[in-house]
């Protein structure tokens, strides 16, 4: 099976949203990229009350700052494409409200003659949630819950109708809807956000992780899903990588996985393939300094990993 290659777009302060975007878009759909994405960041807080990804003490990266709204950048992805699918990896579920979101998602999707796939996540930082003033922190679980029900109604046929605990539907009629059933993605490392990928999602998307650390994740997602009486076959894998290009290769002590040649990125790619990732999604637009160059770096690594047959 071919590996599917996505292209993160460019969202972080060194782009000009208005060209840099689509011009990015653009490329990665000729270059044949097989999607685009898109993550979510919404404050850079002078004195975290979290650390990096929940790490304690862990420094928040300067690429942080003045990341652009990623549904926005979507939307302006799809009004100059045709065939890449439209995915975000992730957007935190706690710092929108549910119907509001759904409905966004709905539009999106009919606009981009549905291609979106929506990737959800609980997040990690409590400033983010702060400043949202949409959940509490500590029910963003239940609240992600919600949102997956919410979806669900609105997406599907009316009358919808719903009542929970932070949203209440009363019979109406809701829309546009989507071209077709929006796959749901879902991010999560283990215990209750892995079992509700297992119940739940179309997909998992994991991040930053190689084929090695992968493995053992992905078989207890695996037999997750089968304890919830579903084929883990129909449980896509989005896994979602930092990528370095340094031209020269670097030394193996100490390496960063996805960091390096052209062919030790490759190599690591290769061993996420061989794990069981369906899809990487390659972000390289921490290191290149404008659209062309972010554009430029992707084609080439593309062909380098079709050259490599995977």
């Amino acid at each position: 099976m071919t590996l599917r290659l996505g292209l993160g777009l460019p969202q972080m302060a060194q782009y000009d949203p208005r060209h840099d975007v689509p011009d990015v878009a653009r490329a990665a759909e000729q270059t044949g990229f097989d999607s685009v994405w898109v993550f979510e960041r919404t404050v850079f807080p002078q004195r975290p009350l979290d650390g990096l990804f929940g790490v304690r003490d862990a420094p928040w990266p300067d690429h942080y700052h003045a990341c652009a709204d990623p549904l926005v950048t979507l939307s302006f992805a799809a009004a100059v494409t045709e065939r890449v699918r439209l995915g975000s990896s992730v957007l935190v579920s706690g710092l929108h409200a549910p119907f509001p979101l759904a409905r966004t998602l709905a539009t999106l999707d009919a606009a981009s003659g549905g291609r979106l796939l929506a990737g959800l996540g609980t997040g990690w930082s409590r400033d983010e949630y702060r400043a949202a003033g949409v959940t509490a922190f500590a029910r963003r679980g239940d609240q992600l819950d919600e949102l997956l029900d919410v979806c669900a109604a609105v997406w599907g046929a009316d009358p919808v109708a719903y009542r929970g605990a932070y949203t209440e539907i009363a019979p109406a009629s809701v829309g546009p809807k989507p071209a077709r059933p929006v796959p749901v993605y879902l991010a999560a490392t283990g215990g209750r956000a892995l079992e509700r990928v297992a119940r739940r999602a179309d997909g998992w998307l994991p991040a930053h992780l190689t084929g090695e650390q992968l493995t053992p994740l992905l078989g207890t997602l695996r037999s997750a899903v089968e304890r919830h009486g579903r084929d883990p076959k129909a449980v896509d894998v989005s896994l979602r990588v930092g990528v370095e290009l340094t031209g020269a290769p670097l030394p193996r002590a100490g390496r960063r996985p996805y960091s390096g040649s052209h062919d030790q990125v490759v190599e690591d790619l290769a061993g996420a393939a061989e794990a069981g990732a369906r899809e990487v999604l390659l972000d390289l637009q921490v290191h290149c300094r404008d659209g062309k160059e972010l554009a430029d770096r992707a084609a080439e690594l593309h062909a380098g990993v079709r050259a490599a047959g995977l």
